[in-house]
């Protein structure tokens, strides 16, 4: 089925732009009445050009276009009443407001061409998240999965931070997050260069070192070629947390490329895992790396394993304070759902940061269900609205047997 999506601002515009455009109209009528009244040395005329230029910021350029021609009939109305249309003072007024009307509704039309340009590119960039980004499907396996993604770049969908989720041809599933050195636009290319590594690599390759292997040998070949170079002359590389989890096993496996540690919460607690057998970022070794040692953890039924980027962690309150993320999560258990754990995550982080992120972030949250409730994994629709994006699982909770 397939989900038009609407601006919400262009809804909330809507009746808004109808009941504004009165005010124009109200005004022209009262300037006109009240100069008709006074005094012929007395011209407020030259006031209506108020009406056009008021117009042109709450309405679009036909509406703007009507309200500038019942302007000028207004002052010719207010010329033939007081002393004719022949007269200096008159004509002068007249030619001055036709001249200034029409390039109210010039600059209306211009500015709505741009709109239209500014909302085409929001749908690109929102169709090249779909197809970049892919959002993982709400179940997978035995597990639940939530995410978020919210930009630094005002005017964009996608930036620099990644996460995918594949099933593996052995009945596991494998799960990516990453972060590419840098933000916004000129590292999406990097991204997606990951992001296709890994969808290719993760039904084909047997085991997680081989497909971090895969991934990384292709980064190291292309990056270079779609690195943004130009712009930034820095070191280019990403770094990466992979994990297999087998649908019937609770061992599962971690490989963790320089990314910040992976959150466990098990029994109403937190407890980071960082990498026992830590690889360098992808992308940064010169010479293949000899073995990607994993580092073994149990994922049992019930547990969430939360999955982010440094834009989290690294995200600043006002007063410069980084967000605590172990320590929030601790405090907002016991959750019921990854959805509701990812929901308290968004919420209290955009109030820590008390404005938009300085660098892209990206949240995973994933819930592992006990493995008689297997679910075939199927895709959600999503609503991607500015440069906030957030999914998550609304279907009510398995209850547990």
């Amino acid at each position: 089925m397939s989900v038009r999506r609407v601006s919400v601002d262009h809804l909330l515009e809507q009746p808004l732009s109808r009941g504004l455009v009165a005010i124009p109209i109200v005004l022209i009528v009262a300037i006109t009445v009240v100069d008709l009244q006074v005094p012929n040395d007395v011209h407020l005329g030259p006031l209506l050009v108020i009406a056009p230029a008021l117009t042109a910021s709450v309405a679009g350029t036909r509406q703007t276009a009507l309200v500038g021609v019942l302007t000028v009939a207004a002052q010719v109305l207010i010329a033939m009443l007081h002393g004719g249309l022949t007269t200096p003072n008159h004509l002068s007024q007249i030619t001055a407001l036709t001249v200034l009307s029409a390039l109210v509704v010039l600059l209306r039309h211009i500015r709505e061409r741009r709109d239209r340009a500014l909302s085409l590119a929001r749908s690109v960039a929102e169709t090249a998240q779909l197809v970049l980004l892919r959002p993982p499907p709400r179940r997978v396996g035995p597990l639940r999965v939530a995410w978020m993604y919210l930009t630094a770049e005002d005017e964009t969908q996608i930036g620099g931070d990644l996460f995918a989720v594949a099933r593996a041809a052995d009945s596991a599933t494998r799960v990516l997050i990453g972060d590419v050195r840098g933000k916004g636009l000129g590292a999406i290319a990097e991204a997606s260069l990951v992001l296709g590594a890994f969808r290719e690599g993760a039904h084909r390759y047997a085991t997680l070192p081989e497909l971090v292997a895969a991934v990384d040998d292709s980064v190291h070949r292309n990056l270079q070629d779609v690195a943004d170079t130009q712009h930034d002359f820095g070191e280019h590389f990403v770094t990466a947390l992979l994990l297999d989890i087998p649908d019937h096993d609770s061992q599962a496996e971690m490989i963790n490329c320089g990314h910040p540690p992976l959150l466990l919460v098990r029994d109403h607690q937190v407890t980071a895992l960082p990498a026992r057998h830590p690889v360098p970022p992808l992308g940064m070794c010169e010479l293949p790396v000899p073995t990607r040692p994993t580092d073994p953890i149990t994922v049992k039924a019930g547990d969430l394993l939360v999955l982010y980027t440094d834009g989290v962690v690294e995200a600043r309150s006002p007063t410069g304070a980084f967000y605590p993320l172990a320590e929030r999560v601790a405090s907002f258990l016991p959750t019921t759902s990854p959805d509701a754990l990812l929901r308290q995550i968004h919420q209290d982080l955009l109030s820590h940061m008390g404005d938009g992120p300085a660098d892209d972030v990206a949240v995973l949250v994933i819930e592992r269900t006990p493995s008689r409730h297997l679910h075939r994994p199927h895709l959600a629709a999503h609503a991607l609205d500015g440069h906030s994006r957030h999914h998550a699982d609304e279907s009510p909770r398995e209850p547990a047997d």
